[in-house]
């Protein structure tokens, strides 16, 4: 082969993965671990059987995820962008609620939100599982200092000032109870998703309102 020939040759393989299609496959590996978990418990439950549920190896969920309890992850964390986006919108004098039912009613906000019920059964795991628990401790300690910052901003306050960091920690520590009691007050055998989601709705707004009256 000449090395003009050489020079025109296709590059070979499968094209890399863009970001949003990686981001799928996380939340795709997420969904399948936490069914298997709340299945057949944490113990029982294999790198293998995930992989195998979302049609990859095991050794492609540990390209994504460093432990089994880590895969759940993505649903833990999902809808932290769109909190703080609702501190940073939130206007003086506006109810705090009202911003986050209109912010997750926002088209494509609401699908970066699991099932509620399937974040529900995982939030219930927590009490028994300490790996999980790990997990979802974690996931808020890092979602504070992106609270922090949206409030710094709403308030025109730099980052790495007291007051909104203060405030953040008073937004964590309510949403975190929020959807603890509710994963802890209701059961799988929720009459239906919508009900579901209504309920938790109502259960966040009920803590922002509390909220609101602290940050104020």
């Amino acid at each position: 082969m000449t090395a003009a020939r050489q020079g025109t040759r296709r590059p070979t393989g499968r094209p890399p993965l863009t970001e949003e299609r990686k981001a799928e496959i996380r939340l795709e590996i997420a969904r399948a671990a936490v069914d298997l978990f709340v299945s057949q418990g944490v113990a029982a439950t294999t790198g293998e059987q995930i992989g195998a549920a979302v049609g990859v190896s095991a050794r492609t969920v540990w390209r994504y995820f460093p432990s089994k309890e880590s895969c759940v992850r993505p649903l833990f964390s999902a809808g932290i962008d769109v909190i703080a986006e609702c501190l940073r919108k939130w206007r003086p004098g506006e109810p705090l609620e009202g911003v986050l039912d209109r912010e997750f009613a926002a088209e494509g906000n609401l699908a970066a939100v699991p099932d509620r019920s399937t974040v529900g059964a995982l939030v219930r795991l927590t009490r028994t599982e300490p790996g999980l628990r790990a997990i979802w401790l974690q996931t808020y300690d890092e979602a504070e200092p992106a609270f922090a910052r949206a409030l710094a901003e709403r308030a025109g306050l730099p980052a790495d000032d007291l007051r909104p960091a203060i405030q953040a920690a008073m937004v964590n520590a309510a949403l975190r109870a929020a959807v603890e009691y509710h994963a802890w007050h209701t059961t799988d055998a929720a009459p239906d998703p919508e009900t579901t989601q209504a309920e938790l709705m109502a259960t966040l707004r009920s803590a922002m309102e509390v909220v609101a009256e602290g940050v104020a």
